[in-house]
């Protein structure tokens, strides 16, 4: 393994459209003690590749919350349009070969995780990025809008990343438990290569990003490879109250 200083940058902005101030929902405190960002943090804080853990944040709140729990925090511009401009932001002013994302919004991320993420980046040259993915084994997922789906190559790159099942299989009623295909669900991680992270994040949003509101389209439509790492791990974004729950009966139920 080549020797790589990696850094985990965690965006955690304030405002969300589909569940407003997540980041501090107070449901989540109340039930497992902690607010969301700080699960994200301690879970991944014992990755083995990196040297550090960032947020990247716009909210004096969340600024605030991270130091009080003893975590490493930058204020970052209310101007930028995703998570991957935000972080970039935090990346220009560090010293690192690799760029962990991480989204404030994964509660159930873990360290080995991320170190996974890291090595399937340095371990291929030839590619900028590299995600996770896992199989899906719920029929039910691949019609939820809020499970990103990921198709991949022979190579283990990403052909692309969808809201809609993808593949679709024409004639199967049920095609997670009918046929012998694959089907992955996109987890939210990834690591960059500094300088690509850099240049990645000024350029403009594709038409497929905005279609399907993901910005790793963005990587793909400008001809760059991700590359994507099957994992025995699961993590699920809370992106919706019905998200929200779920978790907390998750953690109820493993706690």
């Amino acid at each position: 393994m080549k020797n790589k200083n990696a850094v985990v940058i965690i965006p955690a902005r304030y405002t969300s459209t589909r569940l407003p101030a997540k980041m501090v929902h107070p449901e989540i405190k109340a039930v497992t003690g902690k607010y969301l960002i700080e699960h994200v943090y301690q879970n991944i804080s014992g990755a083995k590749r990196i040297k550090r853990v960032i947020v990247a944040t716009d909210s004096m709140l969340i600024y605030d919350m991270v130091k009080n729990f003893g975590g490493e925090v930058e204020m970052t511009s209310e101007q930028h349009r995703s998570g991957t401009e935000r972080i970039a932001e935090v990346a220009g002013r560090i010293s690192a070969d690799i760029i962990v994302n991480v989204q404030g919004d994964e509660p159930e991320m873990n360290s080995y995780m991320v170190d996974q993420v890291v090595d399937t980046l340095v371990e291929d040259d030839s590619a900028t990025m590299a995600t996770l993915a896992n199989k899906i084994t719920d029929d039910a997922e691949l019609t939820n809008p809020n499970v990103v789906k990921v198709v991949i190559d022979n190579m283990g790159y990403a052909l692309y990343f969808s809201r809609s099942q993808i593949p679709f299989v024409r004639d199967i009623k049920n095609p997670v438990s009918e046929t012998g295909i694959n089907f992955f669900r996109h987890l939210g991680i990834y690591a960059y290569r500094r300088d690509f992270l850099l240049k990645y994040s000024l350029l403009p949003a594709s038409y497929l990003e905005n279609a399907e509101k993901l910005e790793q389209l963005r990587a793909l439509s400008n001809g760059y490879k991700i590359k994507v790492a099957v994992t025995n791990y699961t993590s699920r974004g809370i992106d919706t109250r019905e998200d929200l729950m779920a978790f907390l009966e998750r953690y109820k139920k493993n706690d």
